[in-house]
């Protein structure tokens, strides 16, 4: 049984399809634009992520009998918008940027193009999924960069909602994680699990050898063992006595990272255990990462920062109107909000990246004239640019009317996504992995 996306919406939403059927304005072709006026946190580049998502989420947009009962019960729209809502399909187009493909302040990351009813309606949900997932991939881009090449497990199911926990793994899987440690992620969209044992595990058992013993013999000596319920030195001697040197792991979850993890290397090389791997966990962001570059640190687990976006936890996008015409023999009339500091660009876009010798240098918007000039195949492939260098076509379509394109949604599109973000993070330059708050590292040129 699928579940609807119809109600995950604010009610102006609907208000404003009530008000355009009584103008007779409801039905006039529009184009509506998602994009973000800067980047949040001084971060130097964003990652789109939830694209997917939303493919699957407008899918799903469909007013049944209780949803239509409710609204009608509760007075939200009149009868006239009733039957049009019990007859909601999303039959336009949507283009965008890939999913996994990296963003800049004005970069035209979703453009859709219907009536203005069945447009207008989508704003909710689109913005509620793109905003969470983009800003979780970018926290989580910007940790795998200080990782330097070692893996990242999601582990923050516990600090964020049950199904924001679920996107969450979904987003830092496409960033560059390895693993998550939230198993409905794992079944609904491929990403390879993880997990072993809690403090609770120790604490049932009479000693912590006893507690070793029976995870050993539960899971194999190449488990992960977790050393710091009681004194660390210890754990670590009962460790490798109960598991031998070909023990996994052990994880480390509190005290002085940098200076503990050393001593542990040390003595665990000193035990004869040169292949067991250190994994730490306690907190972890970008910035206590790269503290531990140095560090004999084999693999890190992230909580709290990735899922809330490590200290922005909405990308701070916008759904726009941007175009309209009065029917489809006419041609397109760009529109814009004039409103101070909110100032936007009137008419349908897509984006391109100029690079020279495989380096991005900026991030250039096409204003489209003709709203069909938006390239119908998948365009990932650099050609020869008119202004020197290359440049990358970035606009994908996603929606053919009404129908997705089933290479961008479910478990394979996860693995497109994050394959296409590792590709699309190797143009970057070096300077886009500071961690300091910074400008975007290309700038916007509008043509």
């Amino acid at each position: 049984m699928r579940v609807t996306t119809a109600l995950l919406t604010d009610r102006y939403e609907l208000t404003m399809i009530e008000a355009a059927l009584r103008s007779g304005r409801a039905h006039r072709p529009c184009v509506f634009e998602v994009f973000g006026r800067r980047l949040p946190g001084g971060r130097r580049f964003g990652v789109v992520a939830g694209t997917g998502r939303v493919l699957e989420a407008i899918a799903d947009f469909r007013f049944g009998a209780a949803e239509l009962d409710w609204l009608s019960d509760n007075g939200v729209v009149d009868e006239a918008t009733l039957r049009y809502l019990a007859d909601y399909r999303f039959t336009g187009s949507v283009h965008g940027y890939r999913e996994g493909e990296l963003y800049f302040p004005n970069s035209p990351l979703l453009t859709v193009t219907g009536t203005f009813a069945e447009a207008v309606v989508l704003e909710t949900v689109v913005l509620s999924i793109l905003n969470h997932d983009t800003a979780v991939a970018t926290a989580a881009a910007r940790m795998v960069a200080a990782a330097d090449g070692r893996p990242l497990a999601e582990m923050g199911s516990r600090r964020t909602g049950e199904e924001a926990a679920v996107a969450a793994a979904r987003a830092a899987y496409i960033a560059g994680f390895s693993a998550t440690s939230n198993l409905e992620a794992g079944r609904r969209w491929g990403i390879p699990t993880m997990g072993t044992a809690a403090h609770s595990f120790t604490l049932l058992h009479d000693t912590e050898e006893d507690a070793f013993r029976a995870q050993v013999d539960s899971l194999g000596a190449g488990t992960t063992l977790l050393v710091d319920t009681y004194d660390v030195r210890t754990a670590i001697e009962t460790a490798v006595r109960v598991a031998g040197p070909t023990l996994g792991a052990v994880r480390l979850d509190s005290g002085d990272l940098p200076a503990l993890v050393r001593e542990v290397r040390a003595q665990l090389d000193s035990l004869g255990a040169t292949g067991t791997r250190i994994t730490v966990t306690n907190d972890l962001d970008e910035h206590t990462i790269a503290a531990l570059r140095g560090a004999p640190v084999d693999s890190f687990g992230v909580g709290t920062a990735v899922v809330t976006g490590s200290g922005s936890p909405a990308a701070g996008f916008v759904y726009k109107l941007v175009a309209h015409r009065a029917d489809a023999s006419e041609t397109w009339m760009p529109v814009a909000k004039k409103s101070a500091d909110k100032v936007s660009l009137g008419g349908a876009k897509r984006g391109e990246r100029l690079l020279h010798d495989g380096r991005a240098l900026a991030e250039h918007v096409l204003v489209d004239d003709d709203r069909d000039g938006v390239p119908e195949e998948d365009a990932s492939s650099a050609v020869e640019g008119s202004h020197g260098g290359t440049v990358r076509p970035l606009t994908v379509a996603l929606i053919r009317e009404g129908e997705a394109d089933e290479r961008w949604i479910g478990p394979e599109g996860v693995r497109r996504a994050r394959v296409h973000h590792a590709a699309a993070v190797a143009e970057l330059p070096l300077e886009a992995f500071r961690l300091g708050r910074g400008e975007p590292v290309l700038p916007t040129v509008v043509r």
